[in-house]
């Protein structure tokens, strides 16, 4: 009785007759609520209707029923990925795996999870393996992994996948765009020019074209011509998402345009929002802070072990801070040391915390888990934990030649500051610090997922700010630390005092090569990435003077910290 209807309903969807479509549809989940095909043609009758919200309601509730439907769990991951739901997205997409461990499109999606989720080393290991399930040259995963490699740094090889991609498979405005970013990235202003031209072509007023355009003007100095195309109304249907938003807000203030700037740093929150986009985990946040602040005390640590250090080995060099402190600005200047290879962004102590439990055979979560350190056949759990922190850096490639050290500087990592004086207790942690106004400004202008989605709203980004300085101030009076605190307002205006002090505190000798880190050729893979291929310059510092009407729900939050940390709020 259902396959007529079913076959009734998919051939009004192929003929374009969505009334009749949904009417056969809903007959049949009428007679059985369960049916899995009738939920998923629904499903993507709401999809093409542009109704996400009933959409991912339709798409769960197969999955809920029949966790192995692969085709609703792709169509689950795909949908979850596109409103930036990263961690929601991996967990189904590994899922995806498990169920069809040799199906390319599984792997697709994976490699698009972890290389939105800043985890591109992993992604690219699927995005190979689509390439091998399908015995031949697929453009658009080529695309896919030449973007991949971009956010790696790797530039040369991501140049050579596009040019791959885009002989196989001409005139796809996406690819062309990826590539001109790249290009874009790597200050080959007028390569990303040309691809932009082609782009055009095919997509004329394509907004993200448009954007990418003034950017690559703005970064040439032609601020006028990157007005021009700002100030154009946005044409068609296509609107300016998220990171889109924050981008033009990003340039808009760089040419002065403050009041628009921060208008479009709002509305970028508000589309992420609008689409699903998480907000702050605040008892989440708090509650890890609480159970950190109370295992990690100095009666506790007086009886735990500590790890040895393998010297032998390249060491880490954490750099530590709110994200948009400074942090990228720092590395940037010690990875131009010959002795000082730069890691960037690494998830290796978040993914530590994850693992512990399995690893120190503990009924506990992390950090409740290191008790486990107690017990005779766990006593050499630092080792392992640490162990496997080395080992994922060499896999990664951070072991130079000549080079004693390697830098991490994943933001936030300060919460897990008690976690790595016991893995690396003889490392540098080098904490940068920023007026907190200017941090939390810089933040919400742009589009970020790290501390608990605390950057959807400008009072959650302070709310998340003096969560972290307290638990800081916590570790430093409970725990010794190799700490040394460096702040970006000091390194702007006496840059060869502040590297002396820093690298002397590091244990390597001075370098005069840092004092010119915009020469680094390196890709640094962050929302910093054009600013650090500039000359050391001031003007975001005490940024947020121009801002400060805008940020007047949030100056009395932060006053204790801007106080404690010896800052003012200047008009």
């Amino acid at each position: 009785m259902l396959a007529p209807l079913l076959s009734q309903a998919q051939a009004a969807f192929n003929a374009g007759d969505v009334a009749a479509a949904e009417a056969a549809t809903h007959q049949i989940l009428e007679l059985a609520p369960g049916d899995e095909d009738a939920l998923l043609l629904l499903f993507r009758l709401c999809r093409q209707q542009n109704r996400p919200q009933a959409a991912e309601v339709l798409v769960k509730r197969v999955v809920t029923l029949n966790p192995n439907n692969l085709t609703a769990t792709n169509e689950l991951t795909l949908l979850l990925l596109a409103k930036g739901a990263l961690a929601e997205a991996e967990i189904h997409a590994r899922n995806a795996i498990r169920i069809a461990p040799q199906n390319a499109q599984a792997h697709n999606l994976m490699g698009l999870v972890l290389t939105e989720a800043n985890r591109p080393q992993l992604g690219e290991y699927h995005y190979r393996r689509v390439l091998e399930l399908a015995e031949g040259q697929e453009p658009i995963t080529l695309a896919n992994l030449a973007w991949n490699l971009k956010t790696q740094g790797r530039i040369e090889e991501s140049r050579a996948l596009y040019q791959q991609s885009m002989a196989l498979k001409p005139g796809v405005a996406q690819t062309m765009l990826g590539f001109a970013k790249m290009e874009e990235a790597d200050r080959k202003f007028d390569r990303a020019l040309a691809l932009l031209d082609e782009a055009e072509i095919l997509l004329p007023g394509n907004p993200s074209l448009q954007l990418t355009r003034a950017t690559v003007l703005s970064r040439l100095k032609r601020n006028e011509e990157a007005l021009a195309i700002l100030d154009q109304p946005e044409r068609g249907a296509r609107h300016l998402g998220p990171s889109e938003l924050s981008e033009k807000g990003r340039l808009l203030d760089q040419m002065g345009r403050y009041d628009e700037a921060f208008a479009c740093f709002a509305a970028g929150k508000n589309a992420a929002l609008e689409m699903g986009g998480r907000t702050y985990m605040a008892e989440a946040a708090a509650d890890m802070a609480a159970r950190l602040q109370g295992f990690f005390t100095q009666r506790r640590l007086a009886t735990l072990p500590v790890a040895t250090l393998r010297a032998e080995l390249p060491q880490p060099i954490f750099i530590l801070g709110f994200p948009r402190s400074g942090t990228t600005l720092i590395e940037q200047t010690l990875s131009v040391h010959p002795q000082i290879a730069a890691g960037d962004e690494l998830p290796f102590i978040n993914d530590i915390t994850q693992i512990m439990p399995r690893l120190l055979a503990s009924p506990l979560a992390y950090p409740e888990a290191l008790a486990e350190l107690w017990m005779g056949d766990q006593r050499d759990g630092l080792e392992e934990l640490r162990d496997y922190y080395l080992n994922r850096a060499r896999k990664a490639g951070f072991f130079k030649d000549g080079a004693g050290f390697f830098t991490d500087k994943m933001p936030l990592n300060e919460m897990h500051l008690g976690l790595i004086s016991l893995l690396f207790p003889q490392s540098p942690m080098v904490h940068v610090l920023r007026h907190p106004l200017d941090v939390v400004l810089s933040v919400y202008s742009n589009h970020l997922t790290h501390g608990y989605f605390c950057a959807a709203q400008l009072e959650s980004i302070a709310a998340h700010y003096n969560l972290l300085a307290a638990l800081v101030e916590h570790y430093r009076q409970n725990l010794n630390l190799r700490y040394l605190a460096v702040r970006y307002e000091e390194m702007v205006m006496d840059q060869e005092a502040q590297i002396r002090k820093l690298l002397d505190f590091i244990g390597v000798e001075f370098d005069p090569r840092c004092l010119s880190f915009e020469q680094n050729t390196r890709y640094a893979r962050t929302a910093s990435y054009a600013q650090v291929t500039e000359k050391l310059y001031d003007r975001s510092r005490y940024r947020y003077r121009r801002y400060l009407k805008h940020l007047a729900p949030v100056v009395e939050v932060l006053r204790p910290a801007i106080e404690r940390l010896g800052y003012e709020v200047e008009t």
